[in-house]
């Protein structure tokens, strides 16, 4: 998988990771089980291959793709996945910003982590809020200059995973609280505009599917196949 940009991917061990929310005050535990994880979020040259995009991604190739909706993230894995040679992981039913997703766990194709995978890998064994020095793994609002930076630019989480934290915002496949906002997803990671107490962990932030917000964008996760993991 190389979809980051230039990055590979990593091999993420299982694990168990204790998710918590601010607003609710709540945490509750998720065992992971191994999957694949890009080291670098999505490029803005990759995002412009697959789709077809002739007028973006020559001359910002490196920078994350921002302003995409999670509609828009989810098409992408499906795009790739039929372009690689993989099963996509989606089932879309219909053609617009309301069609409904659901996931096949069974395909072998690119998808979104969900979030405790990604909290999982974000972590990647340390328990503190953050796998290292803000100034040292993230571009965030002190040290970002007000603009988005090039991916892999900051120092790696100890399982060489790239701006987890910081840069852009990532989709995660979950539902964030359908009870209190319908269909909202999970994002995750802070971003460059964002102050320290965002960069964190255990940060959860939501948005509207079909919305695009121009600190938002994703990083690819594959599930691994029955017998290869561990």
């Amino acid at each position: 998988m190389d979809a980051g940009g230039g990055s590979g991917t990593v091999s993420v061990p299982p694990g168990r990771v204790t998710l918590t929310d601010r607003r609710t005050r709540r945490g509750w535990e998720v065992d992971v089980d191994s999957f694949l994880l890009s080291a670098h979020q999505v490029t803005r040259a990759r995002y412009a291959q697959v789709v077809g995009d002739r007028s973006a991604g020559a001359r910002e190739g490196r920078l994350p793709v921002e302003g995409v909706s999670w509609r828009e993230a989810v098409r992408f894995c499906n795009a790739l996945s039929r372009r690689e040679g993989f099963s996509p992981a989606y089932l879309l039913r219909g053609d617009g910003e309301d069609d409904d997703v659901a996931w096949d766990t069974a395909a072998d194709g690119y998808r979104l982590p969900t979030e405790a995978e990604w909290e999982h890998a974000c972590r990647a064994g340390t328990s503190g809020p953050r796998y290292g020095p803000l100034d040292e793994i993230a571009w965030y609002r002190g040290n970002s200059g007000g603009r988005v930076h090039e991916v892999g630019g900051r120092r790696p989480n100890p399982w060489g995973l790239y701006d987890m934290l910081g840069n852009v915002w990532e989709w995660c496949w979950d539902v964030y609280d359908a009870e209190v906002y319908g269909a909202y997803r999970v994002l995750r990671g802070g971003g460059w505009f964002d102050e320290h107490w965002s960069c964190r962990a255990s940060v959860r932030r939501r948005s509207h599917p079909s919305f695009r917000v121009d600190d938002v964008g994703f990083r690819l996760a594959r599930s691994v196949p029955p017998g290869n993991a561990g």
